[in-house]
């Protein structure tokens, strides 16, 4: 009994601490024993939750502490005043060093990776660290659901409340990153692509560029100059930085569904301009296999037809300017190469032709 109430006590100070600025000092490694501990209890939880005679003991010797440290001139720490708030410490834990901005960057990538796993990663079960994540971020989106009924063409997001809070997350970190450091967001969002697992990486940020913008601050709100200002700007500069990033842009472009990269792309006129161009690429290296009737590509890396044909049609399906710019640049380059109107001389006749656009 006197062992666990001292883990207690030690993991409330811990709980105190993680809204400081002392974690700055945290490491990875830190982190990972702070969750450990907090696993640890909510075994406890989980262990002695039924044990009435002794879940009542320890209650009363929380209680008793909470009082004895208020009469003391501390305060309890808010979220850990009773046995039940053992099952969710972890969580409160996780939460709280999120929120923190003193939290150093690479203490905070290992939160991350602990949070979000990834793809590869068996779905969470209810009692893990992730499970009682998932739980609360469908919470949040039921709080979010008016405004994102502004954007339906997003379902992706709306059905994928998770990816929503980690777009939310990155964001909000980016705000933080100080321009004024080498780089600034930038080599934070190179460090996140290396070390993340980089296809939900590209997912969330897909997602984070569709997120709507934060209300502007009033102008007697105003911070300093340089200073992002709304979540928006969060968004420059994840475009910002894949603009600068082709190998990460073509990753993009290449590994994301097509629905999800047409809104990208009607969202950023940016970066619609550059898909284009890798889509206009990719279908430069593919020839006509006069046996077979089709276009191929020479090497296994090209992007076959059928790929290249579904991402065209997803744009041509977009309201315009979006869809009068894809067909212009289509008709442009069927131009370029030619004009043919029969099939297989020129692979942006045959696209025109397939998509419906051909004379």
């Amino acid at each position: 009994m006197e062992s666990l109430l001292q883990h207690f006590e030690r993991f409330s100070e811990v709980l105190a601490v993680s809204r400081t600025t002392h974690v700055r000092t945290w490491d990875p490694a830190t982190v990972r024993r702070a969750l450990q501990w907090a696993r640890y209890l909510r075994h406890v939880h989980r262990r002695f939750g039924r044990h009435v005679r002794i879940r009542m003991a320890l209650e009363r010797r929380l209680q008793n502490q909470w009082r004895l440290e208020g009469g003391s001139g501390s305060s309890p720490v808010p979220g850990l005043t009773n046995f039940q708030a053992l099952e969710r410490c972890d969580l409160l834990l996780s939460l709280r060093l999120l929120e923190n901005r003193a939290l150093g960057d690479a203490a905070y990538h290992y939160l991350l990776q602990e949070l979000f796993p990834g793809p590869g990663v068996p779905d969470a079960d209810p009692e893990t660290l992730q499970g009682s994540l998932a739980r609360l971020a469908r919470r949040r989106s039921a709080v979010h659901l008016l405004r994102l009924s502004g954007y339906g063409e997003n379902s992706v997001l709306e059905e994928d409340s998770v990816l929503k809070t980690q777009a939310e997350l990155l964001l909000a970190r980016l705000r933080e990153v100080p321009k004024a450091e080498a780089e600034g967001p930038s080599r934070f969002l190179s460090i996140l692509w290396e070390r993340l697992p980089q296809n939900n990486f590209l997912r969330v940020i897909a997602a984070a560029l569709l997120l709507p913008p934060s209300s502007p601050r009033p102008q007697e709100e105003e911070l300093e100059p340089g200073t992002p200002k709304t979540l928006a700007d969060g968004d420059q500069e994840l475009v910002r930085w894949l603009l600068t990033k082709s190998d990460v842009m073509a990753a993009f472009c290449r590994n994301l569904p097509a629905g999800l990269l047409t809104s990208v792309a009607g969202r950023h006129p940016e970066l619609s301009r550059v898909y284009l161009g890798l889509l206009a690429d990719w279908a430069r290296h593919l020839h006509y296999d006069l046996q077979k009737g089709i276009w191929i590509g020479t090497e296994s890396q090209h992007v076959p037809w059928e790929e290249l044909y579904g991402k065209f049609q997803s744009l041509c399906q977009a309201p315009p300017p979006l869809k009068d710019d894809v067909l212009a640049a289509l008709e442009s380059c069927k131009a370029k190469d030619g004009d043919f109107q029969v099939r297989g001389l020129s692979i942006w006749t045959d696209l025109l032709l397939a998509l419906g656009c051909g004379s």
